[in-house]
């Protein structure tokens, strides 16, 4: 007599996308510790009101994802499409935010005699949230497709971790920073030291892909399309970064934020 046993692989799936959105946080919150949160639990972070903004939302996201990433994975799909709503908006913010940052940021570094490179280094956050920006949107589309939904969103919160895996590498080339210590602060570095960081980030989305392959044989072709287009980014926006085009880009974007 045949015998029929119940699917396992969308349970473990679900459960696999728990700990994608967990190790997201993890990366998050860890890497800009020594920077940001350590400092302002000892009130010796400097910075704008803005930059302030922009860490409370971009840390939501990486809270945000597991949310909703745990609901999923107890069937509580009505609150999470509720709470889809609100990630719309929370991503819209932090792509506002962050670009203001980034372009503060070269604003900043061109006042202080460090334009070619502040142009040049303003590529990589504004990429990072072009990546991000591109990759939510992508998911939105693909809402009523699970499988492809997401995965894009693993793809975009990996997007953000550049920047949290770079303070790794910062706080060990300034034997753990110190009081006030965070990039943007001291010398200026050219976007091609962002590469390393930008790698390992996208190692996220190279898990999903082995949890994919344990599961379904194969990696999904969203973490295909996904890993591509970032690794394609990561490795052409340091050459990119140096052009006289992106110089004359980055003045527009100086001039008219100012």
């Amino acid at each position: 007599m045949a015998t029929v046993t119940a699917p396992v692989a969308r349970p473990n799936e679900d459960r696999a996308f728990v700990v994608l959105a967990g190790v997201c946080a993890a990366i998050a919150f860890t890497g800009f510790a020594g920077t940001y949160w350590l400092q302002i639990a000892m009130g010796t972070f400097t910075g704008p009101p803005l930059m302030h903004l922009h860490g409370l939302l971009f840390s939501a996201w990486t809270l945000f994802f597991l949310w909703q990433s745990l609901l999923i994975a107890n069937r509580r799909y009505v609150n999470h499409r509720a709470w889809g709503l609100g990630g719309i908006a929370l991503a819209s913010a932090m792509v506002f935010t962050g670009a203001a940052v980034a372009i503060s940021g070269m604003q900043s570094r061109v006042a202080h005699g460090d334009g070619e490179l502040g142009r040049a280094f303003g590529i990589v956050p504004l990429s990072a949230i072009l990546l991000f920006s591109i990759f939510v949107t992508a998911a939105m589309v693909n809402r009523r497709r699970a499988d492809w939904h997401k995965r894009f969103m693993v793809v975009a919160s990996a997007a953000l971790l550049n920047a949290a895996i770079a303070r790794f590498f910062f706080l060990a080339a300034t034997g753990g920073g110190g009081p006030g210590m965070r990039p943007g602060i001291g010398p200026v570095h050219g976007p091609e030291t962002a590469l390393v960081p930008g790698l390992l980030a996208s190692c996220v989305i190279l898990l999903g892909m082995a949890f994919d392959w344990r599961a379904r044989g194969r990696p999904h072709p969203a973490y295909l399309w996904g890993l591509g287009i970032t690794l394609i980014v990561q490795v052409l926006r340091g050459p990119i970064g140096y052009t006289q085009a992106w110089s004359t880009f980055a003045d527009f974007l100086t001039r008219f934020a100012g």
